[in-house]
């Protein structure tokens, strides 16, 4: 049912992109200076190559490291998964995961589909961004929770015991309980990494493509902190999920790569391939709002919400405080990284 729920939200995040795609030549006529090469002295295409492929080394051993992290933090005794600081670290990651959908998605989305090189209607007339965010929203928690009570219907089954003080009653207990806690763990897993992979390819697809060298030089440093703590994040999402060793690396790795994947991509692109063009501005608007949408719903909901308000939180003040500075501070962090990146 976790593999359902992800095939589901593939399948919206590609009907966006074919939608953007259909109505992008129809709906849009860029002005002259949209399609016009930029006369800005950083852009120099021989001198962007060698920092781009700087980028692609350096974001995927940061995105390595990040998300590999948590999942040996069970031979580190002080961040073992039950301790206390593995849970601070948790609520910072998930402030970053939170912090980067509303102060970079979100405004990356707002910017590209108000832009001026979009025709004035629809796109300056409705708030599209704000629409496919919330829609994006609610398909995330519909499939969160159908995945979850389609998986309780199906094994919840009650499990008898008898009692021995007093005769011999019997007890109704939920043998599937944990099962059922363990699913939720994986669908917040796969969910999370397609988000953070969908967001991560855009990032990466649009450095690839710039050759404005002043840019470049900001985007590494940022991308690489961004990408080691949001790596982070979804590396504890993981570990939870209690996966196979195979199955780790595997989404490790597709988080690893996808950014510097996205750059090649870039890359291989930036001979035709315009960030002001009609077509460009749409698809990638749009899926920044998915992502937006999908990464807030997650990192309030299924991260934050659910830590703060599980037991281990619950039961001690402190940590809970600790908890929410940490989550904070991982916020305010992608708030000043908004000024670079």
């Amino acid at each position: 049912m976790a593999a359902s729920a992800t095939t589901l939200m593939k399948l919206f995040f590609f009907a966006i992109i074919l939608i953007s795609c259909a109505v992008s030549p129809a709906m849009s006529t860029a002005p002259e200076e949209c399609e016009a090469e930029s006369t800005n002295p950083c852009v120099n295409k021989t001198k962007a190559l060698p920092l781009k492929i700087i980028s692609i080394v350096a974001i995927l051993v940061t995105s390595m490291i990040g998300v590999s992290a948590p999942l040996f933090s069970r031979y580190v005794p002080f961040l073992h998964p039950d301790g206390n600081i593995f849970t601070i670290v948790k609520a910072f990651a998930s402030g970053i995961i939170l912090g980067t959908s509303f102060m970079h998605v979100l405004p990356d989305s707002f910017e590209m589909l108000s832009s001026e090189c979009l025709e004035d209607d629809p796109w300056h007339k409705f708030p599209f961004t704000g629409f496919v965010a919330m829609l994006s929203a609610l398909i995330t928690l519909a499939i969160d929770s159908l995945a979850t009570s389609f998986y309780s219907s199906k094994n919840a089954n009650p499990m008898i015991t008898h009692g021995h003080s007093h005769g011999h009653g019997v007890t109704l207990t939920n043998k599937d309980d944990g099962s059922s806690q363990l699913l939720r763990y994986r669908v917040v897993a796969m969910v999370l990494e397609l988000g953070i992979i969908v967001h991560s390819v855009v990032i990466g697809l649009s450095l690839g493509a710039t050759n404005d060298t002043c840019t470049i030089k900001g985007l590494i440093a940022a991308l690489c902190f961004h990408q080691m703590f949001e790596g982070m994040g979804l590396g504890g999402c993981i570990l939870q999920a209690e996966y196979t060793n195979v199955k780790k690396f595997v989404m490790a790795f597709f988080f690893a790569v996808t950014t510097p994947f996205g750059i090649v991509l870039g890359i291989s692109l930036s001979s035709v391939y315009r960030d002001n063009s009609p077509t460009a501005l749409i698809t990638v608007g749009l899926l920044n709002a998915c992502s937006a949408g999908l990464l807030i719903y997650m990192a309030l909901v299924d991260l934050l919400a659910a830590e703060f308000m599980g037991p281990k939180l619950q039961g001690s003040i402190k940590l809970q405080i600790k908890c929410f500075f940490a989550a904070l501070l991982g916020c305010g962090g992608m708030s000043i990284l908004a000024k670079w990146a």
